[in-house]
């Protein structure tokens, strides 16, 4: 065969070759397009729906006793004997919480008792001699001054008798106070008190909870706090992400001269939550009507809510919003432009923009 012949056949079927490769390529390529055009997810879509909600005003506070009693010993240097309650314990008004060791008062109280019998026997004899004194005081025996020592006498007596009473009195209000009571029903929420100690005047031995009741001190702004009232209702949330409600009692009639801030003082039920505890809450001042939408047809990517708007041609539009108040499975939409586009229900997550859908169904606004 000519060699001209042969090496244009060679170089003939590298041209058929190559081409057959770039036809291949290309079908190929459609072939992937029509693939990524048919892998659309099939959606169902919601409108937004005009949804009644409570406008609140949200603050943070302390929880604390709505008053705490303190608790002291009112006698001096008497041995403490015994502690008959501990932290945590509620009790009554008039409940006998501690006992002071008590025998040095009841020797004193014996003494007293006999100073006041003294005191009665001298002021009998006394008696006697100013009644026979009045008497005899026209028949002239006796002189006019001593009648009126005689009287004198007696009425020294009776000023005497007096002063050893009062003193027994007051022997017997220390021996009750050897039993420290409780000014009030409450729960106990401190007891330094100890057992064996000698304990001088106005110390102090509990703390009490007055009546069990606690309340959460909520600050809030000069431009929020005109708006609470009392008798409001708040919705305050613990730190163990539980929730319970309270009600305003009274809002502070002064604003703080530094922060500008006021407290409002919420009534809490009792045993909701720990004094001390750090909560927050809202105030629920009235109701607004705003557009909302399903739980499941937000988003949430790098830190922002989106939501995916279903466009004319089923293509995927995605929206960034703003997130405002929820009620039960429904979230406020703050920014919503267009209030009769269709969006994805749920599944959002799974799109992308400009992705292709097929939608089963075109949902209608709930006005």
């Amino acid at each position: 065969m000519n060699l001209k012949i042969f090496v244009l056949l060679i170089a003939t079927g590298f041209i058929v070759g190559g081409c057959q490769k770039n036809q291949d390529s290309k079908t190929e390529t459609v072939a992937v397009k029509e693939s990524a055009a048919k892998a659309a997810l099939t959606v169902s879509t919601i409108k937004p729906q005009h949804t009644l909600l409570n406008k609140t005003i949200s603050a943070n506070g302390n929880i604390a006793a709505w008053q705490e009693s303190s608790i002291s010993t009112e006698t001096n240097g008497l041995l403490l004997r015994e502690v008959l309650v501990s932290v945590g314990d509620q009790v009554k008004r008039g409940q006998v919480l501690a006992r002071f060791a008590a025998a040095t008062i009841e020797a004193d109280i014996a003494q007293m008792q006999a100073n006041v019998a003294e005191a009665q026997v001298a002021l009998t004899e006394a008696t006697s001699n100013a009644n026979r004194a009045r008497s005899i005081q026209d028949s002239g025996a006796l002189s006019k001054q001593q009648i009126e020592q005689y009287i004198t006498a007696e009425a020294s007596a009776k000023a005497r008798l007096n002063a050893a009473q009062a003193a027994l009195n007051l022997q017997n209000i220390k021996r009750k106070q050897a039993n420290v009571l409780a000014p009030d029903d409450g729960i106990i929420s401190q007891n330094p008190a100890t057992v064996g100690t000698v304990y001088g005047a106005g110390q102090e031995l509990f703390r009490l909870i007055r009546k069990g009741r606690i309340e959460w001190r909520a600050d809030l702004t000069s431009a929020d706090i005109s708006h609470v009232k009392t008798g409001m209702q708040a919705q305050i949330t613990l730190p163990d992400g539980s929730t319970t409600v309270g009600t305003v009692r009274t809002v502070a009639p002064s604003v703080d001269a530094k922060t500008r801030n006021a407290l409002v003082y919420v009534d809490m039920p009792a045993g909701s939550a720990k004094i001390g505890m750090f909560a927050r809450g809202d105030f629920v001042i009235g109701e607004s009507d705003v557009l909302t939408l399903p739980n499941t047809a937000i988003v949430m990517r790098d830190g922002f809510a989106y939501v995916m708007q279903v466009e004319a041609d089923n293509k995927i539009k995605q929206t960034k919003v703003q997130l405002g108040q929820r009620k039960d499975d429904r979230v406020e939409i703050v920014n919503l432009s267009n209030i009769e586009a269709n969006f994805v229900e749920s599944g959002g997550a799974f799109l992308a923009d400009g992705d292709s859908v097929r939608v089963v169904n075109k949902s209608v606004a709930n006005k």
